[in-house]
């Protein structure tokens, strides 16, 4: 449980022991409010809600927040509950429990900020989701990041967490692929063939029919598009997860589209609509009665051909997520989704589920800039930076950072120069430097040949210089940060709150000194323990981002 949650209970403990004495009239308690204030010198969180009391109560604010204080019994971790104007409650954390939460940290180590709002619940978040027609590149990665960002923080609330990979191999894109490789393929061998604009230009479909000419040589001439296909779309997937995992985004599941129609699924949610009186025939097509969950118009389910349009198999999709039991389901979509999401969740609803279990995110579009000017991409016509070809230039962590570091509803422009930079203008060398200088004393320290575990025992009460206080209470916000992205399935806020962390931790460092020679051995001894303390955090707030913790930069 968060602070925070621990401030509202004892709030409105209070509220309803004031109600017991007649101090305030009884009414239902709406939620209590708990924020940090703007001006620290007011306290270290705050209350609104006498104010929110005030029709309820039919008092003036300032009275309603009195008689809460005058009931207010202060747990240990709090020392002062003060009333101010119009009808704020103030209140202080004890500086000695504050100062006890460099031994929470180190007791907790990876575990810190857990908490068990997601006990007992099945998650499932489906992201990335690219076609295997082509390689991963920058632009198919913002979901990915993000998915899997939300998916370790799910994990620290308790949740049994799913991160599941949606393949469309099915339809028309593979059909296309197959081609572009046996195009490819003939090419090689002499053949006078050539690709449409329709087809896949990329170097990699050439590489992948290179592999094919080497294994088969020219046996495979009357093989038809449908085996080239298949081929490229294997090697293809597993180009994708080798890419992944470099990001350190390894899926739990990849669903592939075309089980869908094998097991018998999409024909079952087909079925299941008609039987319910959602599906009508027009035109030799089956339409699904989309109107009557709001859509402006009915869709095509299945053409005339007998082909189903993409929303079926997605409705079936998610059917079967229905029936799998999760409790959450969390969908992270390119803009490009924008219009198709909604009906899908209708289809959900017409196969007889609430279909609140699914919250869809949309991410805006990633632009990627070298040397100040925008990179132009186009997958169909193999122009493109690979994720792989942006591990090898810039590493991991800062595709993993730049790719959280804004709300989903705003585009990211992944800047190749700042990423590369090595200063604290670039907020990935800023975070992790602040792990890079916790490490570095523990390196002089023991160059110098000092007791390595010499801070065990320290006394913590001697950490009162307030930058220290300060590192610490945004230490405590951990767990609150953590149950946001929860709540809103925005991963962001772990990377702005990573950053807020570093910007409190360097101050630190240049004033509280631990090696220098003036500084009293139990004063030494206390700060060690602290900025054990601190790399332990930011080695967990990393990780959380899926980010290394590296000892030297």
């Amino acid at each position: 449980m968060s602070i925070e949650h621990e401030i509202e209970a004892v709030v409105a403990k209070a509220i309803v022991e004031a109600q017991g004495t007649g101090a305030l009239p009884v009414f239902d308690l709406p939620d209590v409010t708990i924020e940090r204030p703007r001006d620290m010198s007011f306290g270290d969180y705050a209350t609104p809600t006498a104010m929110k009391l005030a029709r309820l109560a039919r008092m003036a604010p300032l009275k309603i927040a009195q008689a809460i204080v005058d009931h207010l019994e202060l747990p240990d971790f709090l020392i002062e509950a003060t009333v101010a104007p119009p009808g704020f409650i103030n209140l202080r954390l004890a500086e000695a429990w504050l100062q006890q939460q460099v031994a929470v940290i180190l007791d907790e180590g990876m575990d810190y900020g857990r908490f068990p709002r997601g006990a007992g619940q099945k998650a499932q978040i489906e992201c990335v989701s690219a076609n295997p027609t082509g390689p991963i590149h920058i632009c198919r990665i913002r979901g990915g990041v993000m998915g899997d960002t939300l998916a370790r923080a799910m994990k620290a609330a308790g949740y049994d967490v799913t991160l599941e990979y949606y393949y469309n191999d099915a339809g028309r894109q593979i059909t296309i692929l197959g081609e572009s490789t046996q195009i490819r393929y003939q090419q090689l061998l002499g053949q006078d063939v050539a690709l449409s604009d329709e087809h896949y230009q990329g170097e990699y479909i050439t590489d992948i029919a290179r592999e094919l000419l080497a294994k088969y040589s020219d046996a495979l001439l009357d093989k038809p598009a449908s085996f080239f296909g298949d081929y490229a779309k294997e090697q293809i997937s597993q180009s994708q997860k080798d890419s992944l995992g470099r990001i350190n985004i390894v899926f739990d599941v990849y669903y592939n589209e075309r089980s869908l129609y094998e097991s018998g699924r999409l024909q079952e949610a087909l079925a299941t609509l008609e039987k319910r009186g959602y599906v009508y025939e027009k035109e030799n097509a089956k339409w699904f009665k989309s109107t009557e969950f709001g859509d402006d118009k009915d869709r095509v389910l299945v053409k005339a051909t007998g082909e189903p349009t993409y929303r079926m198999p997605d409705i079936a999709y998610h059917y079967h997520k229905a029936q799998r039991g999760f409790d959450i389901v969390v969908d992270i979509f390119g803009p490009d989704h924008h219009a198709t999401a909604p009906q899908v969740l209708m289809g959900v609803e017409a196969l007889g589920y609430d279909p609140s279990f699914v919250r869809t995110v949309l991410h805006q579009i990633v632009y990627l800039i070298r040397d100040g000017q925008q990179v132009k991409m186009s997958t169909r016509a193999g122009q493109f930076v690979t994720l792989d070809e942006l591990v090898d230039e810039v590493g991991a962590d800062p595709i993993r950072y730049f790719m959280i570091s804004r709300s989903g509803n705003s585009p990211v422009e992944f800047d190749m120069d700042l990423a590369l930079e090595k200063s604290d203008k670039n907020p990935v060398y800023y975070i992790q430097n602040a792990h890079v200088r916790c490490a570095g004393i523990f390196r002089k320290w023991a160059e110098a040949g000092f007791d390595p575990n010499a801070d065990e025992g320290a006394d913590l009460s001697l950490l009162t210089h307030e930058m220290e206080l300060n590192f610490l209470r945004k230490a405590l916000a951990l767990t609150a940060v953590l149950e946001k992205i929860i709540v809103t399935s925005e991963p962001h806020h772990i990377a702005f709150y990573a950053y807020e962390l570093a910007a409190a931790f360097h101050p630190v460092y240049e004033a509280s000194r631990v090696l220098h020679s003036e500084v009293p051995e139990p004063l030494r001894l206390a700060r060690l323990r602290f900025y054990r303390a601190a790399k332990q955090l930011f080695a967990r707030v990393l990780d959380l981002m899926g980010m290394s913790a590296p000892e030297v930069m």
